[in-house]
């Protein structure tokens, strides 16, 4: 399994983020973030104090969303065709998320839907070993795709969380069994993607293609 490449870090930044980040942890430890996280709000925000606002307003937002509940909600169980943490991983080791575009369409309620997308993003960075990597592969299954299947306000929700409380957690979008209809629908996604994760959406072609990735039999046929 090789190595997932990351962007490093200056030292002094990380540092320097870490002991204002312990000071606010030693008053309350629910603030505690690992070198891990910290390098990776580094990563996306540049300096220590863009990073260091990013992280506080992520802390907020995880106790205003009661983020730690989510995993109890049972009532959440309700959208489980829509997404699925699955029990194997991708080939750099990266647990991966299925979500089934023919299972959605606008006839949600957006708020219990993006919960649910929560839980999963959740769950996937908990199975994280992130001694070797702390990143997420996310495969979108657009086979049996069309127009009443796309759901934009998910979209940019999901765009929203990776780039504000989950920053530099994607590392690589499978896009798979994409029809033609699709290239109609990219440019307007892609507007909303800033050019790093631009480059992390890989569109699949064929099962050889998305062998370099993942092994295709981990993905579900039940969904």
């Amino acid at each position: 399994m090789n190595m997932e490449e990351v962007t490093p870090v200056n030292p002094n930044d990380l540092k320097d983020l870490k002991e204002r980040m312990n000071l606010i942890a030693q008053a309350d430890p629910k603030q505690y973030h690992n070198d891990f996280s910290l390098k990776r709000y580094l990563r996306a925000f540049k300096t220590v104090d863009d990073a260091f606002q990013a992280i506080l307003k992520t802390n907020k937002w995880r106790e205003q969303y009661g983020v730690e509940a989510l995993q109890n909600n049972t009532e959440l169980e309700q959208y489980k065709d829509k997404a699925r943490v699955l029990r194997h991983r991708d080939c750099l080791g990266r647990p991966v998320i299925y979500i089934p575009a023919k299972n959605h369409s606008s006839e949600r309620d957006i708020d219990e839907l993006t919960k649910f997308i929560v839980k999963c993003l959740e769950e996937a960075c908990g199975k994280c070993f992130e001694e070797v990597t702390d990143r997420l592969c996310i495969v979108f299954d657009l086979a049996d795709f069309n127009m009443n299947c796309l759901d934009m306000q998910l979209v940019k929700n999901l765009i929203w969380l990776l780039s504000r409380h989950y920053p530099e957690r994607l590392g690589v979008c499978l896009i798979i069994n994409s029809p033609g209809l699709f290239s109609t629908v990219w440019p307007l996604i892609r507007q909303l993607i800033d050019d790093n994760t631009a480059k992390k959406v890989v569109f699949v072609n064929d099962e050889t293609d998305l062998c370099k990735y993942l092994i295709p039999d981990i993905l579900p046929t039940d969904m």
